[in-house]
This record gives C-alpha cells, structure tokens and sequence, in this order.
C-alpha cells in the first residue's frame, strides 16, 4: 500500500514515534502489567517498531516460547493473508499481532482456532470498540461504514493460524483502527474509525481482544477442542455474515461452487446448499464471494 500524509504529518516510515499525534505507541508497560498475571494464558508480550511478520517472526522461535507468547509489531512490512496474500498498513493505524498456542486438543479440532479467534476479536472489539462487527467464513472480520447508498460492509481484519513446531499453532491478527479513507489499500476495506468506532485507542482494544481470546481458548481447550460442548460453533453461527447469503467458493483445483451457505459443521466448514441442486456440499478451504445479501 501507499502511505498517505494526513493532516497530522507522515503517517508512515517516519523516525519519530510520534510524527502522526493521533497515532501513539502503544505502552508495553501498561499492557504487561493488565495482561501479564499469574495463572493467566499470557506469559510474555512483546511490542517491535517494526517487523516483516509477527506470524514468521514467532513461529521462528516457537521451539524456545512457552504458550502464552505475544508479539505486536507498530509496523507490519510483509504481513500475510490467506491465500499468500499480504497485509500492510501506515504505522500504528492498526493492531498486527500474533500469539502462540500449544492446544491440547485433537488435531482435527485444530481448524477451528482460526474461527475461535474471530470470535474473541469481534466480541472483544464490540464492547471496546463500539461497533457491530460480524465475521466472513473462516477468518475476516467485517465492518459497517457509512457510505453513499447506506451502510456498506467492509473487511477491517484478518486472521492467519499455522503451525509452528511440534505441538504448536501462531495466531496472527490484523486489524486496521485509523485508517483513513484516502489510506485504503482497496475500496472494500474498511477500519474502526470508518465505522464510527466510539474509540480508537489502540491499548484498550488490544487488552480486550487479548482478555477475550484467553476466555474462548480457555473454554474450548476445557472441552476438549469440542465447539459445540464450548458454545464455540452456536457463537461462530450467530455472528456469521456469511450465513444465509449467496456465495460463490472459488476451491482447490480451479473449481468454484455456488449456492446457500447454510450451516457451519462440526468440523468449521461452510455448507452450502448448492445452486444447482445437486445437495449440499461443505467447503474446508477457498475463496468465498458474498454475492447477495440475507433476504
């Protein structure tokens, strides 16, 4: 993406921390201290300037980490997506993190921590934030922003889980809080202040998307990775837009899929009840395309 320069100066690659006044650092002291307790998932938190990825930067080290491990970068230079795709924003105008997390659970519950991520974050957000989110199937997170025909939804945040050593999964977040119109890396994305989030201070939202991560991964790895046991899939469900919509999934192999998304199974796969009628088929991976909107 190309930076932009607001009102408040250069809001990227500047030396000084606080060349943009309406983006400050974060205070690593301060999140220590709220998030950093005995008995509590987190045991370390890290803040980097800057980094290419938190994810690979990690997962380098998962070996040597308890769980619990957090590192956030201010700056995220080769963020990635899904799909190979990257993620990249202005300095501080977002919170890009990951976390390591060593699951005792079966491995074929394990897709579900993506979702059980996007679940944490939106709840979390929703209450720090203020705004309505909802969640696109499996990992983004959505907004509402004021646009000219109404309330247009737009893709604020992202989610990428991979494993990392033996018995290891890094959790990596991003998630755009300031940006502005003018610093969109395309026109369907959006951030919190685009949706008229009540705040944008950057510590609180972390402090309660990390609070809210710790009690979803706490409950789910109590019930043995079981989603339904855990409330997981009912939540994942009721915050879905991708559920009831018209979609086309673009799969594995060059095919693509159309119809109802219906359900998500017990696995954390989309159904779709195919367009063509041909019954119902559920999708574990690919690029799902809201073409409708519910009703």
């Amino acid at each position: 993406m190309t930076p932009s320069h607001g009102p408040s100066g250069p809001s990227h690659g500047s030396p000084s921390p606080w060349s943009d006044l309406d983006r400050p650092p974060l205070n690593t002291t301060a999140l220590r201290r709220a998030l950093l307790r005995p008995g509590a998932l987190w045991t370390s938190l890290d803040i980097v300037p800057e980094t290419g990825s938190t994810n690979s930067d990690l997962a380098s080290r998962a070996g040597s980490l308890p769980e619990g491990a957090v590192l956030v970068a201010e700056e995220q230079t080769a963020g990635r997506g899904r799909l190979d795709r990257t993620w990249s924003a202005p300095a501080r105008s977002g919170l890009f993190f990951s976390v390591l997390l060593k699951p005792r659970v079966p491995v074929a519950r394990l897709a579900w921590l993506p979702l059980l991520t996007g679940v944490a974050a939106a709840t979390g957000l929703a209450r720090a934030a203020g705004v309505d989110m909802s969640l696109k199937w499996p990992n983004d997170l959505l907004v509402n922003v004021p646009g000219p025909g109404g309330k247009e939804e737009r893709k604020t945040g992202g989610i990428l889980a991979e494993r990392a050593g033996d018995d290891g999964v890094v959790v990596g977040v991003g998630l755009n809080v300031t940006l502005r119109a003018d610093e969109l890396p395309v026109p369907t994305a959006g951030s919190l202040a685009l949706a008229d989030a009540v705040s944008t201070d950057r510590d609180p939202l972390l402090r309660a998307v990390l609070r809210s991560l710790e009690q979803w991964y706490g409950r789910w790895t109590a019930a043995g990775g079981d989603p339904a046991a855990c409330g997981l899939q009912e939540a994942y469900a009721a915050g879905c837009a991708t559920l009831g919509r018209t979609v086309r999934a673009e799969l594995p192999g060059a095919r693509a899929l159309t119809g109802e998304a219906v359900a998500i199974d017990g696995d954390g796969r989309l159904v779709v009840a195919r367009a063509d009628g041909a019954g119902r088929e559920a999708v574990g991976a690919g690029d799902i395309i809201h073409l409708r909107p519910v009703g």
